[in-house]
């Protein structure tokens, strides 16, 4: 199995004209053919958008028309951040089930009235601020590199873009691949969190062991880890292996992503693995050692 997306999935497009949409639309496509079924663009409806792997598109005015003709059941966002938070709502109305934001640099702002659009619905949204979402050999959402990822039986997930494909790389390298990555995004106000993700490697059967990759800032790490100690007291638990990326540091500075702050003396590295410790998380020296503290985790 896999988590949130796999070779039925069906994905809009929003922002598909432009460079980077047409770029990253072209890779998808190119890994799995048919994963793209649309483009959104307000002014461009009626048109169609050649990709240059030979295949076209069809461009639509609003999402809501591009559900209605395709059948999509997920959507992903390369509009640029002055109008990525309107994408988002305009899909969340058009009650687009998977939505997945890409576009760095959206006000914090527009974030909050996104996100009070969100829980009213039944829309689930991956990001902003994130590089996606992959199944092996089914379906690519974002800028993930395919060549790097092969079918196994890892689930990672991640705040930290670049630490995403370093774990996939060093799980495919140890030989144990992948069931579904997922890139959550670093901004402080998001739509899924680590929680949400760690429940569905959970419940997945072929998810045999999890990666989570953390950073400074914010408590999302210490909830997911005592999420985890209560599953494990239920009789829930997987093997894990983490990392907390932003070690050194200094506090008070942002680094990197907009959530990645240590403020008030909460949300330091120190804390974090403290808390992942305690839930039975082995927390790696190093980024580059995630794979094979899995597999001497895995080892016993």
């Amino acid at each position: 199995m896999s988590i949130l997306v796999d070779k039925n999935t069906k994905v809009i497009v929003q922002g598909l004209t432009g460079k980077t949409g047409s770029f990253h639309t072209n890779q998808a496509n190119a890994y799995h053919a048919g994963t793209m079924v649309a483009g959104i663009h307000p002014k461009k409806g009626g048109e169609s958008w050649a990709g240059e792997n030979g295949e076209t598109l069809p461009i639509f005015a609003t999402v809501a028309e591009a559900k209605d003709a395709t059948g999509a059941n997920a959507s992903v966002i390369y509009v640029p951040p002055a109008g990525a938070a309107d994408a988002i709502i305009e899909a969340i109305d058009a009650e687009i089930p998977f939505i997945t934001c890409i576009t760095e640099g959206i006000p914090v702002l527009d974030m909050v009235r996104v996100k009070g659009r969100l829980e009213k619905s039944q829309s689930r949204l991956l990001g902003p601020n994130c590089p996606g979402i992959m199944t092996p050999d089914e379906c690519k959402i974002g800028i993930m590199p395919g060549s790097i990822f092969r079918k196994g039986n890892v689930g990672i997930v991640s705040r930290s873009g670049t630490l995403t494909y370093e774990a996939v790389f060093q799980t495919t390298n140890e030989g144990l691949g992948q069931t579904t990555a997922v890139g959550i995004g670093g901004d402080p106000v998001k739509g899924t969190e680590f929680i949400d993700v760690l429940e569905m490697f959970l419940a997945d059967d072929e998810t045999q062991s999890i990666i989570m990759i953390g950073e400074i800032g914010g408590a999302a790490e210490e909830d997911a880890a005592q999420f985890l100690i209560d599953e494990a007291k239920r009789g829930r638990r997987k093997p894990m292996a983490g990392f907390i990326a932003g070690r050194t540091a200094p506090k008070g500075r942002t680094m990197g992503h907009a959530g990645a702050v240590v403020s008030g003396g909460k949300g330091d590295a120190e804390s974090k693995i403290a808390a992942m410790e305690a839930a039975g998380i082995r927390v790696s020296p190093s980024p580059a050692r995630l794979g094979k503290t899995l597999v001497e985790v895995l080892k016993g």
